[in-house]
């Protein structure tokens, strides 16, 4: 049986500290779906193509990724493309009470779909699309948090492509 893994976020940008969960988990799946969810909480910096298209550039190199975007109950897209689990990033302990929310109800609308955390990198264990976000919008180094594209659409958002 072919082992389909979904790793869902919102990907504002995309991080280093995706990466690496996402590159992890495709080690262990056959496959692996990253997938945008539109969250409507949310005032995403990028649309919800601009992410895809980033995210692809990023995972290009990991032959076993697909990229993809949805919105609605990840458990459904989950089912739609026959995954067997999830995985989610826990960067701290913090995390951990809000995954557990997460993953309780999706066991509760599906209990055949396993989630499995993957715990971060710990040099990337304070990181956030959000802290990302906030050190680019005063031109701030993040070279060190995403990857080369991701730091040059940043820029290009916050007026410093110059």
């Amino acid at each position: 049986m072919t082992s389909i893994a979904v790793c869902p976020g919102s990907f504002d940008p995309i991080t280093y500290g995706h990466i690496d969960i996402i590159a992890r988990g495709a080690k262990v799946f056959d496959e692996v779906n990253v997938v945008v969810l539109n969250n409507a909480a949310k005032k995403p910096l990028f649309t919800v193509e601009e992410r895809l298209a980033l995210i692809k550039r990023v995972t290009s190199n990991i032959p076993n990724v697909k990229v993809d975007a949805y919105s609605g109950l990840l458990i459904d897209y989950a089912k739609s493309v026959n995954a067997n689990a999830i995985i989610r990033g826990l960067r701290a302990v913090s995390d951990f009470e809000y995954e557990m929310q997460i993953t309780s109800m999706n066991r509760v609308l599906d209990d055949k779909i396993e989630t499995f955390f993957i715990m971060t990198n710990s040099q990337y264990s304070f990181l956030s699309s959000s802290i990302v976000k906030e050190v680019a919008k005063y031109d701030g180094n993040i070279s060190e948090l995403v990857p080369p594209s991701i730091e040059k659409a940043l820029k290009k958002k916050f007026g410093f492509d110059h």
